[in-house]
């Protein structure tokens, strides 16, 4: 698939989950318990699907198991929206070997490639370490700029920059709605503006964004989708008003290092999502007891 055809896929997606990884209490990974999770997420407005991201715990993911869980993933979907893989990490030269195996699979509609962490590269260093992944195969790639995981900006006017090649078509960006606001004004027509931080999902819709890939969107599909219906239609105080309704069950979902939170509300719902590997742990009890709390029912 194309840029092209993956851009106008992607602009149906104003929703997408970055999908958690189940595990088994022995450290396995559950593929069990992607069936019913997958379903439901389908069946309350997600409309694309994050693979081995943040959410999924990627850094403690092996490279096989990575493959396993497209596999998996792209059988149950069946292409009823589109699959992102994550595959960058801060070995550029690794990340090129990914991507080029990423492609080969044919089901994967883009990658999606964190900026480089521990490295601390300059910001041509980053721009030429995105350039060497998109540049590495025909998988569209979007680009990942999340600093408070991996210390390093994308730079906005590098992002820019980055956007001029053609197989880089979009951007998670978590930051700030200063920077939201610059990318979506100056951005190329064809390239895709996502906010990566759920509290801000109202506001990069509204200032023009194709909407948020998301980890509340778990548990929260159906309100994110009818704040974004009453912003197309034009109600902005009515999607202000579902905003201001889910920001603190958002923020309890990010009040322990993510997806410990959200796993927590998982597993109470019956999703069988289990634990997290180390170095991540999950919610104590009263941890777990307040978030679900400020989540309700």
């Amino acid at each position: 698939m194309s840029a092209k055809e993956t851009i106008e896929k992607l602009k149906n997606a104003q929703i997408i989950t970055a999908l958690v990884t189940p595990f088994k209490e022995n450290g396995e990974i559950n593929f069990a318990a992607f069936p019913k999770l997958i379903e439901d997420l389908l069946a309350h407005h997600t409309q694309g699907l994050i693979l081995a991201g943040t959410t999924a715990e990627s850094p403690t993911l092996t490279h096989d198991e990575e493959l396993e869980i497209f596999a998996a993933v792209n059988q149950l979907v069946a292409g009823r929206v589109p699959l992102i893989a994550g595959v960058g990490t801060n070995d550029t030269r690794d990340s090129i070997e990914f991507v080029k195996e990423v492609a080969k699979l044919g089901y994967i509609d883009a990658g999606l490639a964190v900026t480089p962490y521990y490295n601390k590269p300059s910001q041509e260093g980053i721009y030429q370490h995105f350039k060497a992944i998109a540049t590495a195969s025909d998988l569209p790639i979007i680009l990942y700029n999340i600093p408070g995981r991996v210390v390093t900006e994308i730079q906005p006017d590098n992002i820019l920059r980055l956007a001029e090649l053609e197989n880089v078509i979009a951007v998670k960006e978590c930051t700030t709605t200063d920077n939201l606001a610059y990318l979506i004004e100056n951005a190329p027509d064809d390239f895709l503006v996502y906010t990566g931080e759920d509290g801000l999902a109202f506001h990069a819709k509204a200032l023009g964004g194709q909407g948020v890939i998301s980890v509340a969107s778990h548990i929260l599909g159906d309100e994110i989708n009818e704040m974004f219906t009453e912003l197309d239609e034009g109600s902005v105080q009515k999607a202000a008003t579902i905003q201001r309704q889910i920001l603190p069950k958002i923020n309890a979902l990010f009040s322990v290092t993510s997806p410990a939170p959200i796993k927590a509300v998982l597993n109470h719902k019956g999703y069988e999502v289990g634990p997290l590997r180390l170095p991540l742990v999950a919610c104590t009890e009263t941890e777990a007891a307040k978030i679900i709390e400020k989540i309700g029912k």
